[in-house]
C-alpha cells in the first residue's frame, strides 16, 4: 500500500486539504483580520471532506477502479471549491470587504494536482496488472 507512487500522492492531497487550512490565510479582510478555513464553515467542510476522501482513496488499494472514481469526486469537490473562491474573488470589491488574497485560495489546485499525479498512477497499476493477466 505505502510503497505504491499514488498512495504518496493521496497523501499529499490530504495533507493539503487537511493540514494546511490550519496554517495559512484564505484572505485579510479590511480590518486586517486573517481568516481561515475554520472561520468559515462551508469551506471548512468542503476542505475536511477533501482530506477524507484522499484518506479513503488510500485504503481501498485493492479496488483501482473506485479507487479512481473517488479520486475524480474529489477533484470535482476540489474545482466547486475553486470556483466558489474565484467568484468571491470576483464579485467582493477591493478594500470593502476583502484587503488581500492569500495562499489559501490556492490549496485546491495543489490537491487538484495531486488528485491528477494519483490518477495517473492508479491507471499505470491497472496497465500493468492487465498486461501480467495476459502472460498467464
Amino acid at each position: 500500500m505505502i510503497q505504491r507512487i499514488q498512495t504518496i500522492y493521496l497523501i499529499l492531497a490530504a495533507a493539503v486539504s487537511g493540514g494546511l487550512i490550519f496554517l495559512v490565510s484564505l484572505w485579510i479582510d479590511g480590518e486586517g483580520n486573517e481568516v481561515v478555513a475554520m472561520d468559515e464553515s462551508s469551506y471548512f467542510g468542503a476542505f475536511v471532506a477533501s482530506a477524507l476522501l484522499s484518506l479513503v482513496a488510500i485504503f481501498i488499494y485493492n479496488n483501482r477502479k473506485l479507487q479512481t472514481v473517488i479520486n475524480r469526486l474529489n477533484i470535482l469537490l476540489n474545482l466547486i471549491l475553486l470556483g466558489v473562491f474565484v467568484y468571491r474573488l470576483l464579485t467582493m470589491s477591493g478594500e470593502t470587504a476583502v484587503s488581500e488574497k492569500g495562499i489559501g485560495m490556492l490549496l485546491p489546485i495543489l490537491s487538484i494536482v495531486f488528485l491528477v499525479l494519483a490518477n495517473r498512477a492508479i491507471r499505470r497499476d491497472e496497465q500493468l496488472v492487465k498486461s501480467a493477466d495476459r502472460f498467464r
